[in-house]
């Protein structure tokens, strides 16, 4: 698993294609294979690279250190070597030999654009170039090659954009836009080709020049929008309706709030760049299946508007659907919630402010997240189980306090009620700061409230592991160290620092490692990343950690479960050692948290109902367990609780062992 095969394209292409082994079958994993011929383009590129200024030549070689050559070699029709031994062109795609779209490599794919009709020298804006282009199937290949020519026109050719250079432009891009071949996105060579190309287009549509104060270029998969905007106007939008596939549309619209206007010193022009199908393409080379359930809208502004309203139309408009605004940050290639915040969010729109800066944040949309698998039952038992167990632990609290003088008079007996106490408290401010988690994420209010609230929710799940430890551990000191006496003092702090200190210094170190790079939160909750940073793992480790050990503490205690005595009969002594071997797995096993181990499948399968639905009854119930088989089933706390009902002052008899009391004290064992 996790093998690597290369294999060489037909004759007709140029590249390679590389499978992945998984689940022992062989799976495409990238595509390189191309025939476009960028020698023609080359050709179509002379007379307007050579029609420039001097500067922008000089600018060109530049950026561009073979483009010189290219171009002579070219005039003397002489083949560009490169550096794989095939025929190539430098920094701009190259001819050779590859995987068509549609039918086998080798099926006699002619090579696009190697004909004669470019004698003729290319226009000002490189129309010619379209019919070629388009013609070439959109494979993987090819669209790496296309992304790379419009990076390359964009640096070099974004001078003086006018519309007929804005149309061929978008022409190009559409090309590649087209809903029909987003799937083919997914295996591309360069995981940021998706990323380069929304640059790049950012950066020509913000060059183009207005003609009589506004632009309007549309295509099917991009349209760009243009005004002049100065401080006295009243406010501009750039609504868009545009086709996300064949059977649906999807809308947008942004807006200049009058007052960003004002901020303006002279007359500016404000670009608007509408993309429906980008979204899905930016997320197909991805591992996080957060995706865009929105357009993704570009604005080029300038610097003095900081800030535009956004209203993106939901593809996904079931109710359950939320929404997340963020922005693109074009240098870390990533969606960033620290872009927008959320001003309104109903089932078929969502309203975002969003901040616009020229070198990071000029691209916005919306996300939802897959992942975070929502159903119906999974729901209800969640708020159902999670009531539950809110409810069952303040019982539990409320009559550890009823009885705490009645069954702590011995050391292990205080030490075992402290540690229960602790986890059900510890576990009751989780429960509250999950569903305050929830309301904030729902109600899209701040970023900061939300980084607050997972913090927390990781430190007080966190504390109750360790609380649990704790009181493994205290089980092991009563089985093992039995002439080794503890303190209730020292008891205490040692507790303490277990219990509460190791959960804020992992915390803590969680969030001042991860936050910084914005990789603190997942997509689309307040809850820890897992794709970008494996901030989860922070909650994850300790607590699968503490399980284990947990599971260890049970084989112990059934190892030293007392043997009978002589003069018992073996049959009679392996009944009663069963059933107290099946009481203290079923009393442990939910107090220590053992179901958290379920936990574990979600992440491995995280779109399984079945997985997610177990988990979410365990979790969701375990202060019920607490409550039942640490409080309830406690017959030291049954009998306080008896006294304390018919006030009796009758006390306990103190003839019973310290391994009495402890394993006693977990529940009903019949002892």
């Amino acid at each position: 698993s996790g093998t690597i095969c290369v294999q060489p394209c037909s004759p007709s292409f140029h590249g390679e294609t590389s499978f992945v082994c998984k689940e022992r079958r062989w799976q495409m994993f990238t595509d390189a294979c191309a025939n476009l011929d960028v020698q023609s383009l080359f050709q179509a590129f002379q007379h307007t690279l050579l029609g420039c200024s001097s500067s922008l030549i000089l600018f060109s070689l530049l950026i561009v250190p073979n483009l010189f050559l290219a171009l002579q070699r070219i005039s003397k029709r002489e083949p560009l070597p490169s550096s794989e031994g095939h025929t190539g062109g430098g920094p701009f795609p190259f001819v050779g030999p590859g995987k068509p779209m549609h039918g086998k490599p080798g099926d006699g794919t002619k090579y696009v654009g190697a004909d004669d009709r470019w004698s003729s020298n290319c226009e000002a804006d490189f129309s010619c170039i379209i019919p070629d282009i388009l013609s070439a199937p959109a494979i993987p290949g090819n669209i790496a090659d296309i992304v790379e020519l419009l990076k390359k026109i964009s640096l070099v050719l974004s001078e003086n954009v006018n519309r007929g250079k804005m149309q061929s432009y978008s022409k190009i891009a559409n090309h590649i836009l087209n809903s029909s071949v987003i799937s083919n996105w997914a295996f591309v060579k360069d995981r940021n080709a998706s990323s380069t190309l929304l640059d790049s287009v950012n950066l020509f549509a913000g060059k183009l020049l207005l003609r009589n104060g506004s632009e309007n270029i549309q295509e099917h998969f991009i349209s760009t929008k243009g005004f002049s905007v100065h401080r006295n106007t009243s406010g501009k939008s750039f609504d868009f309706c545009m086709e996300l596939n064949k059977t649906s549309n999807v809308t947008g619209r942004v807006v200049i709030p009058e007052g960003e206007l004002q901020k303006l010193p002279r007359a500016s022009t404000a670009i608007s760049i509408a993309f429906p199908t980008l979204g899905a393409i930016l997320e197909a080379s991805r591992p996080d299946p957060a995706f865009v359930n929105g357009m993704v809208l570009s604005v080029s502004l300038p610097e003095e508007l900081r800030h535009v309203l956004l209203t993106f139309e939901k593809v996904n408009k079931q109710e359950n659907a939320g929404a997340q605004c963020v922005g693109w940050h074009s240098t870390e290639r990533r969606w960033d919630f620290k872009a927008c915040r959320m001003k309104s969010d109903t089932n078929g729109s969502v309203v975002c402010v969003c901040r616009h800066h020229r070198r990071t944040f000029k691209s916005f949309s919306i996300l939802m997240s897959p992942a975070l698998l929502r159903s119906t039952v999974l729901d209800y038992i969640t708020r159902v189980g999670l009531g539950l167990s809110i409810f069952s632990l303040i019982l539990c609290l409320t009559i550890e306090m009823a009885v705490w003088h009645h069954v702590t008079k011995t050391d292990i007996a205080y030490m075992r009620h402290f540690c229960l106490v602790n986890i059900a408290a510890s576990l009751l401010v989780a429960d509250v700061l999950f569903i305050v988690a929830a309301v904030v994420h729902n109600t899209a209010l701040n970023y900061q409230l939300c980084v607050a609230a997972t913090f927390f929710l990781h430190l007080f799940y966190l504390a109750s592991f360790f609380w649990m430890l704790t009181l493994g551990l205290l089980i092991l000191y009563g089985l093992l160290l039995v002439f080794f006496k503890i303190t209730r003092s020292t008891f205490v702090v040692t507790a303490f620092v277990i219990g509460y200190g190791c959960p804020i210094v992992i915390s803590v170190l969680t969030v001042a490692i991860t936050e910084p790079k914005s990789g603190y939160l997942r997509s689309g909750a307040c809850w820890l990343n897992w794709y970008e940073t494996k901030a989860l793992l922070a909650f994850a480790a300790p607590a699968l950690s503490i399980v284990a050990v947990n599971l260890a503490v049970v084989v112990v205690v059934v190892m030293k479960t007392p043997r009978p005595s002589i003069g018992e009969s073996c049959e009679s002594w392996d009944l009663s050692n069963m059933i107290r071997v099946s009481k203290n797995v079923a009393l442990l096993t939910p107090v220590l948290g053992l179901t958290w181990g379920f936990g574990l499948a979600t992440v491995v399968d995280s779109h399984s109902l079945a997985f997610h639905v177990t988990f979410a009854l365990l979790n969701a119930f375990q202060g019920f367990f607490i409550l039942l088989f640490g409080t309830l089933l406690d017959r030291k706390t049954r009998e306080a609780l008896r006294k304390n009902y018919l006030s009796s002052k009758q006390e306990c008899s103190p003839s019973k062992v310290n391994m009495e009391v402890l394993i006693g004290a977990g529940g009903s064992l019949g002892l």
